[in-house]
Formats: C-alpha cells, sequence, structure tokens
C-alpha cells in the first residue's frame, strides 16, 4: 500500500537554550497527548550502555541507482543523507522542540537578522575542526550555485531572500532583505559540509561524492554495491549517545518482504507501509515488535473551487459534513490512524494553537449524512427527477473525483467519499488516473475533486497557510500548494502576516483566523491523519518513538540514534 506523507506548530524553551520565536508557531507539550495516533503499543525506554553491535534498516537509495556510490547530500539520489552531514539545529517533526546541533543557540535581531552560535569543539571525520567559515561557506553555496539552493536561503519563497551570510568569532550573522521569520525551519536543515573539501570541488550539484568527510556519527565502512555498512565515529562530537557499533543499509522492500524480514529479526527498523501492522506484525511477539505511525499531517479531500457548485462554500460544507471519516480510515490505515480536524491543524499536538472559543469543542466534522442533506437542500441544490441533485439553476451536477492508480489507501478512501457523496444524492463516480496525469489535472484546474496531502509542519503559514494562499496556486509547470485555488484578499494577507510574524500570542492569534476560514467556510477538507510511519523491534535496541514517548519521527534519524539504547 503506499501512502503520501510527508505537525502544526510549536515553539519551545528549553534547558540552557533560550530560543526566540519562529513564525506561525506556538508551544506545545512535550508530554504525551491524551487521543494521539494509535500504535503497536509503547516500547520500554530502559535499557543499558552497553553497546550495541549492528542494526540494520532499509537503504536510502532507490533500487534503480543501486551500485552508484555518491554521498553528495544534494544528489537526487545520494547513498546516504543522514549519517554524515549534519544539519545546524533538528525540529522535531512531533513537538516541534528547536534541539541545538552543530549550532548551540540563535537569535532573532527583527525579523531581518539571524544570528546562529556554532558549537565549539566538532570535529569533521578527517579530524579538522568545524569552523564558523565551513557554516559561511555551505550557506553561500547556494548564492552562487542556485540548483544547490534547497532551503530557499536565496529566493524569496515564504521570506525575504538573504543579503549576505558572514562569520563573526564562532557566529554565523544571515541578514536578510526584508522579513524572513518564515524562513527558520527550513534555514536550520541546511547541511554542513567542509569548506577545506568542497571549496575546491566546482559546481556543487555535480560532484560524487565517494568519501564524505562530515560532522555525524558515522563514516562509511564499506559498500558492495548494494550493502552500505556505517562504522561508528569514536570521535563524534556526542559519541557518548550513540551506542550504534555498525549500521547496515540495504534492500528496498515491498510490505511482504518488509513484515518477513522484521519478523525474522534480519530488519531491526521499517519506515514504509505495512498493511495491518497490529496484525501482521505487532501481533506475532507483542513483546520485540512494535509500531507507531505518528500524524504527519492530513489527507484532505481537495475541490476544484474555480468550478461550480464547489465555489459555494455551503455547499462545501455541506458535502464534508456527509462524509464517514472513521470509515475511511479504517479502509485506508486499517484504523491506525485517527480521523483529522476540520481546523487544518494536527490535534491535539496543537492544541494551544486553536482559537480560546473552540478550546472544548470538537473540531471533527461529524458523518451525518441526514444533516448534510438538509444543508444541501437549504442550500439550494434540489433532487432532480433523476434522483440526483441539481445546480441551483436545474442543470445536472456530476462529481467525478480523481485519485491516483496504485495508490491503495487513497483509492480505499475514495471509494467511500463517492458512496457518501451519493448518499447525498450527487451523481458522483471515480476517475482513476496515473499520478502523473493527476498532477496535470492540478497544474490545469481540470478536475472536480481529488484528495492530497495537508503537511502538518511546524511553520504553519508555510502549510495551512499556503493550502489557502493565492500566490501558491499551481501553474502549468509547477504543483503548489494551494490545489484548489481558494483565493481570498483577506486570507492572503493573514497568511502573509504570520509568515513574518515571531510574536507567540500574535501567531495565535492570526492561526486562529485561518482556522475560521477552515471552519466556515471548508476550502478542503481534513479527512485522517496521514502517518510518519515507524516499525521497529526492541531485541537489539529500545528508545525508539513512540505515543507514550513522541520525540521525534522517522525524518530526525539522527536525534533517533542519539536516544537508542541497549536492550540488553
Amino acid at each position: 500500500m503506499k501512502s503520501r506523507s510527508s505537525l502544526a506548530a510549536a515553539f519551545f524553551l528549553t534547558g540552557a537554550l533560550a530560543l526566540s520565536a519562529c513564525s506561525g508557531q506556538v508551544a506545545t507539550r512535550n508530554n504525551p497527548a491524551p487521543g494521539a495516533s494509535a500504535s503497536g503499543g509503547s516500547a520500554s525506554n530502559a535499557g543499558t550502555d552497553a553497546m550495541i553491535e549492528q542494526l540494520t534498516f532499509p537503504a536510502e537509495v532507490a533500487d534503480n541507482v543501486a551500485g552508484v556510490e555518491n554521498y553528495n547530500p544534494w544528489a537526487p539520489s545520494s547513498t546516504s543523507k543522514t549519517y554524515f552531514y549534519e544539519p545546524l539545529m533538528i525540529r522535531s517533526s512531533m513537538n516541534c522542540q528547536v534541539v541545538p546541533w552543530l549550532a548551540t543557540d540563535y537569535k532573532w535581531e527583527g525579523p531581518r537578522k539571524l544570528t546562529f552560535t556554532i558549537r565549539d569543539g566538532v570535529k569533521w571525520s578527517d579530524g579538522q575542526p568545524l569552523t564558523a567559515n565551513d557554516v559561511v561557506f555551505s550557506l553561500m553555496l547556494g548564492k552562487q550555485y542556485p540548483a544547490v539552493d534547497s532551503i530557499g536561503l536565496w529566493n524569496d519563497t515564504f521570506g525575504a531572500h538573504a543579503d549576505s551570510v558572514t562569520a563573526q568569532g564562532n557566529q554565523v550573522v544571515v541578514s536578510f532583505s526584508g522579513n524572513a521569520a518564515a524562513k527558520f525551519d527550513s534555514l536550520i536543515t541546511a547541511k554542513i559540509v567542509p569548506q577545506h573539501v568542497w571549496g575546491s570541488v566546482g559546481d556543487p550539484a555535480k560532484y560524487v561524492d565517494t568519501k564524505p568527510v562530515g560532522t555525524g556519527p558515522f563514516k562509511v565502512g564499506s559498500y558492495n554495491g548494494r550493502k552500505l555498512v556505517l562504522d561508528r565515529r569514536d570521535d563524534y562530537w556526542q559519541a557518548d549517545k550513540v551506542k550504534v557499533k555498525h549500521l547496515v543499509l540495504e534492500g528496498n522492500y515491498d510490505a511482504t518482504n518488509a513484515a518477513l524480514k522484521l519478523t525474522s529479526g534480519q530488519l531491526d527498523a521499517y519506515w514504509g507501509e505495512i498493511p495491518n501492522p497490529a496484525q501482521s506484525f505487532q501481533a506475532k511477539d507483542p513483546n520485540l515488535n512494535h509500531f507507531w505511525y505518528a500524524p504527519a499531517g492530513s489527507t484532505v479531500f481537495t475541490p476544484n473551487l474555480t468550478k461550480a457548485p464547489w465555489n459555494d462554500g455551503a455547499f462545501r460544507l455541506a458535502v464534508a459534513q456527509g462524509f464517514d471519516k472513521d470509515q475511511m480510515s479504517q479502509k485506508a490505515t486499517y484504523g491506525v490512524m485517527k480521523v483529522a480536524s476540520q481546523t487544518g491543524l494536527k490535534l491535539p499536538y496543537a492544541k494551544d494553537l486553536l482559537p480560546d472559543s473552540l478550546a472544548n469543542t470538537d473540531t471533527v466534522l461529524k458523518y451525518d449524512t441526514a444533516k448534510a442533506n438538509q444543508m444541501l437542500d437549504a442550500a439550494g441544490y434540489k433532487v432532480g427527477s433523476g434522483g440526483f441533485r441539481t445546480n441551483k439553476d436545474g442543470s445536472p451536477l456530476t462529481v467525478k473525483f480523481s485519485v491516483q492508480a496504485g495508490w491503495i489507501d487513497y483509492q480505499a478512501a475514495a471509494d467511500v467519499i463517492v458512496r457518501n457523496l451519493k448518499e447525498e444524492k450527487l451523481n458522483a463516480s471515480v476517475m482513476t488516473s496515473p499520478p502523473d496525469a493527476v498532477d496535470l489535472q492540478k497544474k490545469n484546474a481540470d478536475f472536480d475533486a481529488m484528495l492530497e496531502y495537508l503537511n502538518g509542519g511546524c511553520e504553519v503559514a508555510r502549510n495551512l497557510g499556503a493550502k489557502l494562499s493565492s500566490d501558491q496556486f499551481p501553474t502549468k509547470t509547477e504543483v503548489r500548494t494551494n490545489v484548489g485555488r481558494y483565493s481570498d484578499p483577506n486570507t492572503d494577507a493573514i497568511v502573509k502576516k504570520l509568515s513574518g510574524s515571531t510574536d507567540p500570542a500574535e501567531q495565535k492569534q492570526l492561526v486562529g483566523q485561518l482556522v475560521d476560514v477552515m471552519m466556515k467556510s471548508a476550502p478542503v477538507t481534513p479527512l485522517f491523519y496521514a502517518p510518519a510511519r515507524m516499525i521497529y523491534r526492541t531485541d537489539k535496541a529500545v528508545g525508539w518513538p513512540s505515543e507514550a514517548d513522541p520525540y521525534a519521527t522517522n525524518s530526525e534519524m539522527l536525534m533517533i540514534m542519539t536516544k537508542l539504547k541497549s536492550a540488553t
């Protein structure tokens, strides 16, 4: 079963690190949230400080490029993107806490100047020290070579572009041409490379990096074109926290093979889809087999608002009232993922962002066919002689629901949606097309309705905000976030203001206005949360993220490697 994933927002002040607010974020709690997504039980975080001899994960590189050894972090298919070149900081996609990494601190001086303090005592794997100049060099590469500006530092997407990056002692100062608060989350993910190596390679996008010199916890042990073995670095700057001696990355598995290898112990963790993991994996040995499908965002029903009747908010709200989201989750995720809030926020993790008026309100639109039909009647969409509703002018009303062929979870949800639409007396059918064809429909606004993804990332302005912003309409050549083409000047102004805000109180007020749009106008309808999957064994290692300890997801493997402890 294929899936789409890529949390709502938070801002943390942690221990010795006093961190300034970032745009579109609010504080959340770092304790388990009641009602979090279902999991296969909590694995004990107890363990010992003994070394773990080896863990085996799936390869990071796809089958079709196996055998090409290249650790370039900007390569489209890098042999490993995770364990050599590290970021400035890591923001947990679950609790949105900013964790110091190569940078120990940051400070905004207004929305146009950001200063990072670079950690002392970090060594590259060749023994040379990391310096602030290495960070400046890495960030400046994107200015000279736009193809490697993956963080968007030098363009005006979601915040003003950078004017300069300079080193002042152990600090790196980034100055921007305008308000750049919304760039923080992408900026801290920048991969830092050594100037003494990369300064002579020319265009970094074309460089084949076969001997990575990084600051990360591992170095290359061996690679035979299929299996990559990484060896723990004893001189890693936080080596005392890394208990894995050897990390093996091998194979790209389908669901059946992954389940077999996990069950037999040949794999220690897996991030792909395994249908019904509670039965196919966890139930076979509940003491050792665990899974946690953290909510990463939401699967949403997206109508085309350039077409009638979807340009009518009353029609959209009525239709949304008739969706059986529980059944959709059951069919698409075996009931693992909870139904999603109409707010567009990932609840309960982002409950502190809710307007006070919704603090104690169930924001899931409950399945109610009778109410949906009453609302459609009241909105003027009458049932015609053929038994189906018509447009307000009496013309036929049909709904062709687009779904990507091969995306089994989407297809399962689409079947329920079409059944629900027919219960609302709408003449609906499923139109299955290849994914590329569906992307073309998005670019050309050539669809009635479809399923897609709403990112639940920590930067609300770039996720929920982008879903509602008119400057994020798809183009003829690019699929952008606002696939449904919702357009409202007031909403655009809210998103723009949120993108530049560093005041938590103002952020909450602005997010509340976006929530109001979602609740009252339903430009998209969140259905069920989309998972960041983590399926793992605890015979060798414990300390994995879980519903009881939701400190990270599979997108923060560097952090996870510092939390794992030996099971024996």
